[in-house]
Formats: structure tokens, sequence, C-alpha cells
């Protein structure tokens, strides 16, 4: 895959995204915006690329505290069958100081991602919320995607 492409998946990617169940109905939902600082791609062999990269990112939600800005970096990984693997983490603050980070991820041909909080501070802290993000657009530096999940 090449690195445009890569970091257009990758920038729709984050809300900080790894575990989302039919089983639990979303309580949290929200935006992502993001804006890519930095990409730089490395192909390994014929066939397996490796793209790095780091983007801002926003959220924002009416019914959780996921109202934040901060940083996010990730990788996807393109093997010589033409699948690509996305994977990242973000840590983000919000106005009043709490922060959290998380991970995502997004398999080969998959149309949500996956999200899952690692640690948080003030309202974040203790937090167990998972959940998915799915791409709205993107333009190559800039992209948006909507969120959902379990934000106990």
């Amino acid at each position: 895959m090449r690195i445009q492409k890569a970091l257009q998946l990758a920038l729709v990617a984050t809300a900080g995204l790894v575990a989302y169940s039919a089983a639990h109905a979303d309580n949290c939902t929200g935006r992502i915006s993001n804006v890519a600082i930095s990409a730089e791609t490395i192909e390994v062999a014929k066939g397996h690329t490796l793209a790095i990269f780091s983007f801002y990112s926003i959220t924002s939600s009416e019914n959780s505290a996921n109202n934040a800005t901060g940083k996010c970096g990730g990788y996807a990984l393109t093997t010589p069958d033409g699948k690509t693997r996305m994977v990242g983490s973000c840590a983000r603050k919000t106005k009043d100081g709490d922060s959290w980070s998380d991970e995502w991820a997004m398999e080969p041909g998959a149309k949500r991602g996956t999200w899952k909080l690692l640690g948080g501070t003030g309202v974040f802290a203790g937090m167990k919320a998972s959940g998915w993000w799915q791409p709205l657009a993107e333009d190559g530096k800039l992209s948006t995607a909507t969120w959902g999940g379990n934000c106990n």
C-alpha cells in the first residue's frame, strides 16, 4: 500500500481505538477529527511495506466525557497479498486536565475499526471503555470518523 493510502486510512482511525461487542449497547458515541503531522514509508521487501505515521486528534461527544485533544501514532503494515492492517495509540487531554490513552486497530478489509481505553486520570480513572470507529471522509491530510462503544 502506498504511503498516502496508509496515511489516509490511519488518519481516519483515531478516537482512540479493541473490542466491539454486539452484546453491549453503545452508551457513548461521538466524532473524531484528525490532522496529519508526519508519515514515512519503508519498503522492507517487494510487497512488504511499513508506513509509520503521527497525527493530531480531536474527539467530541454529547453523551460522554470524551471531548479532548491530543496526538496519535501508529503504523500500517501491508503484506505481499495486498492486505493492510493498521494499529496505533493515542493520548488526549480535556479542558479540565483529565487525560486518557487508548489503542486502536483496523483489520484488512474491515469497514470499522476497534478501540480500547488503556488508562486515564480524573473522570477516566478506572474506566473500562471499548468500542468501534468508522471512517466518514478523508483527503490524505484531514479525516473524520464516528465512534461508539461502552464507556463504563
